[in-house]
C-alpha cells in the first residue's frame, strides 16, 4: 500500500473507530472491526474508489452490522446479561461531542438501550444523530432508500426517547454528585444514599466479572445496602484486588464516574446516570476485560486527589 493510502485510511481511523463503538459498544470489537476496514481497503481497486470516506464508512458499517447479527454475539448479549465499555471522557473513541445528540448518543444508558433496537435501525440512529449524515447519504450507505432510512430513524428516536433517564450535566456538578455519593456509601448510614437516589433507582453490577451474569438491584433500600456493602473495606477486598484503593471522581461516558484505583492501575468503575440532581441508576464494573481501555487511558493522565483511601 503506498503511503498516501495509509495516511488516508489513518486521518479516518478515529472517526471510523468511534462509528464502531457507537454501533457495537465494545471498544474491543471496533477496534477489530476498524483494521477488518483497514484490510478491506488494502485489498481495494482504490483507484476507483471517488470518495474514500464514504467507501470506509460503508465498509466499517456494514462489517459492524455483520457483527451485531452473528450468533457468537447475540449469544455473548443475551437479554440482560451484558453491559457497555465504558471509556474516560477525553478518549478519541468517543467521538464527536459538539451537539447535545452526539453526546447522547454514547453515553452507557443510551449505548445499553442501542441494545433493543434492531442493527439496520441503530445503524441509521447512529449516522443520522451522531454523525450528521443525510438519509440521502444514510441509504447508500446500507443499501436501503430514502424513506426506509427516516423511518427507521424515527422509530430508534421514540424507542430511545421512550426510557430516556439521563440529562447533561457539566463537570463541576458531576464531582459534587460523585463526592457526595461517595461520601455516603462510605459512610455506614444507608439513609444517606437512600436520600441521593431516585425512587425508581437501579443498580447493575458485572461481579466483577465472576458472577456469570449481571447483578442487579431495584427499591432505593436494596440499592443502597448493596452500594454499602460494596464500598465498605475489608481484609478480604483488599486482598482480592491487591492492595488499598483510591476512589477518584472522573467522567465516563459522559456521565459521573466513580473510578477506583491502586496508584495508576484502575480496578472498578462506577456509573451515575442522574435525573433531577439524583442517581437514578448506578453501573458497576470490575470485570479486568471491560476495563483494558480506560484503564490505559487513565495511566497517561494526571489526576485529581482521591476522594477517598480508607481500603
Amino acid at each position: 500500500m503506498d503511503i498516501a493510502s495509509m495516511e488516508r485510511f489513518e486521518a479516518n481511523r478515529n472517526r471510523l473507530a468511534s462509528l464502531a463503538y457507537r454501533l457495537l459498544g465494545s471498544a474491543a470489537d471496533a477496534e477489530d472491526a476498524v483494521q477488518d476496514t483497514f484490510l478491506r481497503w488494502h485489498a481495494a481497486d482504490r483507484e476507483h474508489i471517488e470518495v474514500p470516506e464514504a467507501w470506509l464508512t460503508k465498509v466499517l458499517t456494514n462489517l459492524s452490522l455483520d457483527r451485531l447479527r452473528s450468533a457468537t454475539m447475540r449469544r455473548e448479549r443475551a437479554v440482560g446479561d451484558w453491559l457497555p465499555e465504558p471509556l474516560l471522557d477525553g478518549d478519541p473513541m468517543l467521538g464527536p461531542a459538539d451537539a447535545v445528540e452526539q453526546r447522547e448518543s454514547v453515553t452507557l444508558a443510551v449505548l445499553t438501550l442501542m441494545e433493543r433496537v434492531p442493527p439496520v435501525e441503530r445503524a441509521v440512529y447512529v449516522l443520522r444523530e451522531a454523525f450528521s449524515h443525510t438519509h440521502a447519504e444514510i441509504a447508500g450507505i446500507l443499501d436501503i432508500t430514502e424513506s426506509a432510512s427516516q423511518q427507521y430513524a424515527h422509530r430508534a428516536r421514540r424507542r430511545i426517547a421512550a426510557e430516556r433517564v439521563v440529562g447533561e450535566i457539566d463537570l463541576a456538578a458531576a464531582r459534587r454528585i460523585v463526592e457526595a455519593f461517595v461520601d455516603a456509601a462510605s459512610s455506614g448510614r444507608t439513609e444517606r444514599l437512600v436520600a441521593l437516589l431516585t425512587d425508581d433507582a437501579t443498580a447493575i453490577s458485572d461481579g466483577a466479572g465472576q458472577a456469570g451474569k449481571l447483578l442487579r438491584y431495584s427499591v432505593p433500600e436494596r440499592v443502597a445496602a448493596a452500594l454499602r456493602a460494596g464500598f465498605k473495606p475489608t481484609r478480604a477486598k483488599r486482598k482480592l484486588v491487591g492492595g488499598p484503593l483510591a476512589m477518584h471522581a472522573g467522567v465516563v461516558n459522559g456521565s459521573p464516574a466513580v473510578i477506583a484505583a491502586i496508584e495508576d492501575r484502575v480496578v472498578g468503575v462506577v456509573v451515575l446516570d442522574v435525573r433531577d440532581d439524583k442517581v437514578a441508576v448506578v453501573r458497576g464494573m470490575a470485570g479486568p476485560g471491560r476495563l483494558a481501555r480506560l484503564a490505559e487511558e487513565w495511566q497517561r493522565r494526571e489526576h485529581d486527589d482521591s476522594l477517598l483511601t480508607s481500603w
